[in-house]
């Protein structure tokens, strides 16, 4: 089958980016939306179990950061390697992948007896994590209509502090009825959801798109024919605004260096202050004079506060446009965390109030994490992309979280939270200088340079 078979300018075929969603655009998104819960409740897990676990193992400040930090570690590699095996080898190969790893890592919690051990374990978790971005995220975006992109990715991040909320709460009700050891089985427990995801995720068909980028134009024809109906084919796909095929090394030059640069800038603002609070968000709510109940239920409050500011930018994201939307989220969550600085030493209802106005604002800038990689970049480097800048952000979210407990002994938490909202006022800065608007646009007009 050729090229001109099968893109023809002057088709009067339906775009299948312009289809209704189906039952196959549902179950895609369960499948993917799996990961992102999986993620959620493992990276935070962590936090619910790091005193009890701590203790028993005799872990000194080191590696308690060590330990906190070395899923991020983990994702940091993966990341790289993932995203370019998925451009590589395809999306579908390594769908099954990360579940795998959770699986392994999670059980292997309950015969863990060093820091160093747990150190291996925590990584290899990571490495599922960090499969998930490239590899799931570009499988979703390049099934899902245009006017649904946008909300569908974003509902990712709001799968992902599920996660999170879910991890409080079923790691705090098995530590309370789980013994000495409960925390064993508090870290165990995300591979009760991994083998759910691993199940859901059977008989995932390739990308389309991936097929036609490497030239399987029959196999894709088959795939378009399953997914949107036997009068769709190849010829239903819109089609790519150059004719040159982008190469990896184009990332590091002209727009898309730029692009590359944007998402690594406000990827990492975002999640840094999000990823050391939340490894240690008992530790940091207590410096914060939050003890007792008001320390465990906070937290639990914090992160579906979190949930709340995911669910508003989501339907605020094709309303105000991507700029705008991350622009205004970093400006406000960055002024809640001056305010936390400042009244560090305040009532439990005043730091609240501010732990809760970041977590409603920085919603923002969390469900475009999901969107603005996969629509700024072509198919050919779109998987590698979104690897190097998840693997980037989670270069300074792991030294972030490590230097958490050095940073609350040796200069305090006001002045933690002070350094906290600097990051994030980079990210508003770089949004301001840097990011794009892509609403209302395909995914070919969004990764496109010409526009």
């Amino acid at each position: 089958m050729s090229n001109s078979a099968v893109y023809s300018k002057n088709s009067p075929l339906i775009s299948i980016e312009d289809v209704p969603l189906n039952w196959f655009h549902q179950l895609m998104t369960l499948r993917a939306g799996g990961g992102w819960i999986l993620d959620g409740y493992i990276l935070s897990i962590i936090g619910v179990a790091i005193v009890q676990f701590s203790d028993y193992l005799k872990l000194d400040s080191f590696w308690q950061g060590m330990v906190a930090a070395s899923a991020m570690l983990g994702t940091f590699f993966s990341g790289f390697l993932g995203g370019w095996l998925t451009d590589k080898l395809g999306r579908r190969r390594l769908f099954f992948v990360g579940p795998i790893l959770f699986i392994v890592g999670s059980l292997g919690s309950l015969w863990v007896e060093s820091g160093m051990a747990l150190f291996i374990l925590r990584f290899l978790v990571g490495m599922g994590v960090g499969l998930e971005y490239p590899v799931a995220g570009s499988l979703l975006t390049e099934f899902l209509p245009q006017k649904n992109r946008g909300p569908r990715l974003a509902g990712l991040t709001i799968l992902w502090f599920v996660g999170a909320a879910l991890s409080y709460i079923i790691g705090n009700f098995i530590l309370a009825h789980g013994g000495e050891e409960g925390w064993r089985l508090v870290l165990a427990s995300s591979a009760v959801i991994g083998l759910l995801l691993l199940l859901v995720r059977l008989g995932t068909p390739e990308s389309p798109r991936w097929l036609v980028s490497k030239g399987r134009f029959a196999e894709a024809d088959r795939v378009i024919k399953k997914v949107y109906g036997p009068s769709f084919s190849v010829a239903n796909m819109p089609k790519e605004d150059s004719e040159k095929k982008v190469s990896l090394g184009d990332l590091m030059h002209s727009g898309y260096g730029k692009r590359m640069l944007f998402v690594i800038v406000f990827w990492t603002a975002a999640v840094v202050p999000m990823f050391a609070v939340y490894s240690f968000a008992p530790v940091v709510l207590q410096a914060l004079n939050l003890k007792g109940n008001w320390a465990a239920y906070g937290s639990v409050l914090i992160t579906l506060l979190f949930v709340v500011g995911c669910v508003i930018a989501t339907r605020l994201i094709d309303v105000m446009g991507r700029r705008p939307l991350v622009i205004h989220s970093f400006l406000w969550s960055s002024l809640a965390l001056l305010g936390l600085g400042a009244f560090s030493n305040g009532a439990e209802i005043v730091v609240l109030l501010m732990f809760g106005a970041y977590a409603l604002f920085i919603g923002g800038a969390q469900v475009l994490e999901l969107v603005y990689p996969n629509e700024l970049f072509p198919t050919e480097i779109r998987a590698f992309a979104v690897g190097i800048g998840s693997s980037m952000t989670r270069v300074g979210s792991a030294v972030g979280t490590w230097m958490v407990p050095f940073s609350l002994h040796s200069i305090g938490i006001g002045n933690t939270m002070y350094a906290a909202a600097a990051v994030s006022i980079v990210g508003l800065v770089a949004s301001i200088w840097l990011a794009p608007e892509t609403r209302g646009m395909s995914l070919e007009q969004a990764s496109s340079l010409k526009r």
